[in-house]
């Protein structure tokens, strides 16, 4: 009888503690199970940022235990920056929220823009899909064919807002180099600034991610409607051999400087972010499932046939990225402060 009741005991213990080892999971789990994960987009559909979001709203939920469903919204505005502030200040704090933003949007506060209302390191950085190459490209009627030529005439790009690629770089490219360059701002996405330069509204664009060129409108440079003739990139691109880079003309350190602090957004070229305050159970959870997805190789192949890289950083890598650029020196970012806020208009 004693042993029969202690074997009881043992075997309640045991069955007890390994409740308890798996709760978490388990939890984790069960509150997934039959939700929906809502997927904020800070561009209008069918660019670039959208299509990715897509493909991994189609693959990300077989990895996230109970397969919850996604829906994506898109939020354009401000170059994704109001999407960013959603995301920070009013979003929902139970993992059933997160985004992709510009890969700009994270050093604005740094830029000190007033409309950057998010603290940068008590976001939940969930990783990002690829490294990223822009360029500055012009259409095929523009007298801008290179670099030499954008600074001696006015060259006139499509903007988004003070947040946004184009309006960062045409800003640096104008104030720390001497382009001549004219920005028509305002336009929500870059479905509507290719839609402008198709109808030679502007000339082109500078900050337009190479992928998503060839993603949307990927006739445009083997017919040599669109011809780019700049790299905004820290680094050569193997499928741009005959295209400069733009740090082959820095002059000075300051210039170089400069550039790094402009062009580090392009190693995390398609963030995606969750709010502040989101249990680290649930922000696990998300990471490992993202992480996993880039390994999937259905969503490799589809990121592939659409032409967007996988080049995938993690969560953490992406917020320990951020963390360099916050630490630079006081007189580079005050520097590149002063060449934002002159802009390019």
């Amino acid at each position: 009888m004693r042993q029969s009741r202690s074997g009881w005991i043992v075997s309640a213990l045991a069955a007890l503690l390994a409740a308890v080892a798996a709760s978490p999971a388990q939890a984790q789990s069960n509150f997934y199970a039959g939700k929906s994960i809502n997927l904020a987009v800070g561009y209008t559909s069918g660019g670039g940022y959208d299509v990715v979001a897509r493909l991994l709203a189609r693959y990300m939920p077989d990895y996230i235990p109970g397969k919850p469903t996604f829906v994506v919204q898109n939020m354009p505005g401000a170059g994704s920056l109001k999407a960013m502030n959603f995301i920070y200040a009013a979003a929902p704090k139970d993992g059933l929220t997160f985004g992709t933003i510009g890969r700009g949007i994270p050093v604005e506060p740094l830029l000190s823009n007033k409309d950057a209302q998010f603290d940068v390191a008590k976001m939940n950085w969930i990783g990002s899909t690829s490294a990223e190459t822009s360029v500055c490209a012009a259409w095929h009627t523009s007298k801008i064919k290179t670099w030499d030529d954008m600074q001696k005439t006015e060259f006139t790009a499509a903007g988004e807002g003070p947040a946004s690629d184009a309006d960062i770089f045409s800003a640096a490219l104008k104030n720390a180099f001497g382009a001549k360059i004219r920005l028509v701002t305002g336009y929500p996405g870059g479905a509507e600034m290719a839609l402008a330069i198709e109808r030679e509204e502007v000339e082109g664009r500078c900050g337009w991610s190479w992928s998503s060129l060839k993603s949307t409108r990927p006739t445009w440079v083997p017919e040599k409607k669109l011809i780019p003739f700049l790299v905004l990139s820290l680094r050569k691109n193997p499928e741009l051999p005959d295209v400069p880079v733009v740090t082959d003309f820095a002059k000075t350190d300051e210039q170089m400087q400069l550039l790094k602090l402009f062009l580090s957004r392009q190693e995390m070229g398609r963030p995606f972010v969750a709010p502040p305050g989101v249990t680290s159970e649930r922000i696990a959870m998300l990471r490992k499932a993202f992480d996993d997805t880039m390994k999937d190789k259905a969503f490799v192949a589809e990121m592939e046939k659409n032409k967007l890289e996988v080049s995938p950083m993690t969560g953490k890598e992406v917020a320990d990225m951020l963390n360099e650029i916050y630490a630079m020196p006081k007189d580079v970012a005050d520097k590149a402060r002063e060449i934002v806020e002159k802009g390019a208009r």
